[in-house]
């Protein structure tokens, strides 16, 4: 988590046109667009740390030195299973909404998901 109390903070932009970052293709720098990826949706499992400044998203030296660690430590032990995918609510409701599908439908669902359990004759 960064601390911006001890991180000096930058916007995903500003992040972008460090010189710690490597370079790209015929030497460019990643776009901005390829830190708002590493953030919202991470590599094989691991995202960029961010915070919210206002409406401005914004990341550290120190996170982004920690998400490389943890990309290399991912690659070399290509085994270790990533951390599991956090189901949001909205990926919830779509399970429950489902589940209600199949209820009516004759179908019991036992899903941990399910708010309502229906109640099943012998």
């Amino acid at each position: 988590m960064i601390d911006i109390r001890l991180e000096q903070t930058f916007s995903l932009t500003q992040a972008a046109k460090l010189d710690i970052l490597p370079r790209r293709r015929e030497g460019k720098r990643p776009n901005a667009s390829t830190l708002w990826r590493w953030a919202l949706h991470g590599v094989r499992g691991i995202r960029l740390e961010t915070a919210m400044a206002g409406a401005v998203r914004v990341t550290s030296l120190g996170a982004i030195q920690r998400f490389f660690d943890a990309l290399t430590a991912a690659d070399t032990n290509p085994h270790q299973t990533p951390p599991p995918a956090v189901p949001t609510n909205s990926h919830l409701r779509k399970i429950e909404e489902a589940e209600r599908r199949l209820a009516a439908t004759g179908f019991c669902s036992r899903s941990k998901h399910s708010s309502s359990k229906k109640k099943v004759d012998e």
